[in-house]
C-alpha cells in the first residue's frame, strides 16, 4: 500500500511539472505573439503616464528652445536690425544705455586678459556661456547703413572707435566694427572732425619778401 501511495505521488508530481511547463510555454508564445505595443508585453509601458510624454516632450523642447537661442546660421538683415533698434524689445532690454555698459567679461583672477577671445560663434552655434554684446543678441548687426549701432561703439570725446577691452566685442567683431566704421566714413554717413590748425600766413609773406 505505502508502494502504491508513493508511486501514484510521483505520477502526479511528474504530471502537474508536465502541465505548468506546458503552460509557462503557452503564455510565453502568447507574449512573443503580442504586439510591441501591447500592455502586457512592456509591463513597464503600463506603469508609464501621459504626464511623462508631455514631460518629455517639454524637455524636448527646452533643448530645442536653448539650440535655437545658440544658432547664429540665420542671417539677419541689416532693415531688420534698424527697426529693432527703434523697437520697445530693444527699450526693454537695453533702456537708454548702451548695449555693452552693462557687459562684464567671464575671465580668471581679478584682472581681465590684454585680448578678448577671437570668437564666441563657432560652427555657426555659440561656444561660450558668455559672448560679447554683438554675439549675444543676434539682431546687432555691424553694417555701414547701421548708424545708430555704430555711434554707440564711438568716443564722443576723441572720435575713435572704442577699445574691445572697454566694450568687451571678441576680436572678430571688432574688427566687423571698425570695417563698417571706416565704411560709413567713406560713405558719408558718420561724421568725423579733422583736427583744425590756424596758420599766420603773415610769417610766410614776410619770409617771401625777404
Amino acid at each position: 500500500m505505502m508502494k502504491f501511495s508513493r508511486s501514484l505521488g510521483s505520477v502526479l508530481t511528474r504530471f502537474a511539472f508536465n502541465h505548468s511547463a506546458a503552460s509557462s510555454q503557452f503564455v510565453q508564445n502568447i507574449h512573443t505573439a503580442l504586439p510591441l505595443n501591447c500592455e502586457h508585453h512592456n509591463p513597464e509601458s503600463a506603469t508609464e503616464s501621459p504626464a511623462d510624454d508631455t514631460q518629455e516632450k517639454r524637455e524636448l523642447t527646452e533643448k530645442d528652445r536653448k539650440l535655437m537661442l545658440k544658432d547664429r546660421t540665420k542671417v539677419i538683415p541689416v532693415e531688420t536690425s534698424i527697426r529693432y533698434l527703434n523697437s520697445t524689445a530693444y527699450k526693454q532690454t537695453y533702456g537708454e544705455q548702451f548695449v555693452w555698459e552693462q557687459y562684464r567679461r567671464n575671465h580668471k583672477g581679478p584682472f581681465p586678459p590684454r585680448k578678448t577671445r577671437k570668437t564666441c560663434v563657432r560652427q555657426g552655434v555659440i561656444s561660450t556661456g558668455n559672448p560679447c554684446p554683438i554675439c549675444r543678441d543676434e539682431y546687432l548687426v555691424l553694417d555701414h547703413r547701421n548708424i545708430e549701432l555704430l555711434k554707440q561703439f564711438i568716443s564722443p570725446q576723441t572720435g575713435q572707435v572704442l577699445s574691445y577691452s572697454k566694450t568687451g566685442l571678441c576680436q572678430k567683431k571688432h574688427l566687423q566694427l571698425l570695417v563698417a566704421v571706416e565704411r560709413a566714413r567713406d560713405y558719408g554717413l558718420l561724421t568725423f572732425d579733422v583736427p583744425y590748425r590756424e596758420f599766420d600766413y603773415s610769417e610766410y609773406a614776410q619770409k617771401s619778401q625777404a
